[in-house]
């Protein structure tokens, strides 16, 4: 696992040992940054459910203000911040080790991009959603990644879904707000 492209390009990622770690696969990435390539310089990001963090530090590698990592797993906060500073992104970041869930329902943070990649059909999602609408910008994305089979809300709050994507188990759905008409 390494980081595709921006200032900390190539370097290697550690990830969580085990089965129930699933890092997003370099496909997944790939689209993902390249839907959000024209919204990332100087954004406000959330890597929510981070894991090994390589979402936010993708984000951050290609330009983006600030980083916020949440993940309610101790040795999730360890390999996050030994990445960022491997990656030497450490100063652009937060790391917060406490539920998601919590973490929303807490924080004054408000996110240009929210990006929730949680352990499969658990329904984190579904439950993570109406906590973050009110913590994004009025130009706000939201990327979720979830197994191809879980159906998500076609709308939450102001947000509703502008694209689904497919890449052999997982499918990323994209959330906006509608475009104000002129």
């Amino acid at each position: 696992m390494r980081v595709i492209t921006g200032i900390a390009r190539g370097r290697k990622l550690q990830t969580l040992p085990g089965l129930e770690v699933r890092p997003t696969s370099e496909a997944a990435k790939e689209a993902i940054f390249s839907i959000l390539q024209n919204e990332i310089e100087n954004a406000m990001v959330l890597d929510l459910f981070a894991g090994s963090g390589q979402l936010g530090i993708e984000a951050l590698s290609r330009g983006a203000r600030q980083a916020v990592f949440v993940d309610q797993n101790r040795d999730a906060k360890e390999v996050v911040l030994q990445n960022l500073n491997h990656t030497g992104l450490i100063k652009q970041a937060r790391v917060a080790q406490m539920d998601a869930l919590a973490f929303l329902s807490h924080t004054r943070d408000v996110f240009d991009i929210a990006l929730l990649d949680p352990p499969y059909n658990q329904q984190l999602i579904h439950r993570a959603l109406p906590l973050l609408v009110p913590h994004m910008s009025q130009s706000g994305v939201i990327v979720c990644e979830t197994d191809k089979r879980e159906e998500l809300p076609d709308q939450v709050g102001e947000f509703s879904i502008y694209r689904v994507y497919r890449y052999g188990k997982a499918k990323v759905t994209v959330y906006r707000r509608p475009a104000e008409e002129e």
